[in-house]
């Protein structure tokens, strides 16, 4: 009976090589996005045919925790509106400017009471979607805030809304 071992490598090596492939392949996607950061589609989705202003709402969020809307009703999804103290027309000119002024956002749609905008991560190109609806009725300004793929935003969007408040609260909206 003959016997024989197998040499294998320890554990540890096997998961040091593992990381390390990972963290490879994280900084080449970095340097890609860093490179050429509107030529690689990432992590950006496909953008969404249904957004818009239907019967006076604007798309309800998904069961996911990844979106806020101040039309919503629950309380894991719902923020408040936009308030302004200025005219309509001054109010959406104003919130224009502040959405130009975030890095990474592309104003897509508008209309004289309807910005649509993408907002991409830095790094790793994930895009939300984020609407903003003026109801001239009620002297607020609607918003959705909601992000194309997988589940947890990490409180990106409500952050996002929140942040613009504060901008428009300072330049006397």
């Amino acid at each position: 009976m003959s016997t024989f071992a197998i040499k294998s490598r320890p554990v540890f090596i096997t998961v040091f090589l593992i990381i390390m492939s990972l963290v490879i392949a994280g900084a080449v996607w970095i340097g890609i996005r860093l490179v050429f950061p509107d030529k690689v589609a990432g992590l950006a989705g496909v953008r969404p045919s249904n957004l818009g202003v239907h019967s006076g709402q604007l798309l309800p969020c998904s069961n996911t925790p990844n979106c806020v809307s101040s039309q919503s009703q629950d309380a894991e999804h719902s923020i408040e509106p936009l308030t302004y103290k200025s005219t309509p027309k001054e109010a959406l000119a104003t919130l224009k400017s502040v959405i130009k002024s975030q890095p990474r956002t592309k104003i897509i749609a508008e209309t004289q009471n309807y910005i649509y905008a993408e907002f991409s991560s830095a790094i790793m190109g994930f895009v939300d979607d984020v609407e903003f609806s003026l109801d001239e009725g009620a002297g607020v300004i609607n918003v959705r805030s909601g992000s194309r793929l997988g589940e947890s935003d990490l409180g990106v969007n409500r952050q996002r809304i929140e942040n613009i408040r504060s901008i428009l609260s300072n330049a006397r909206f």
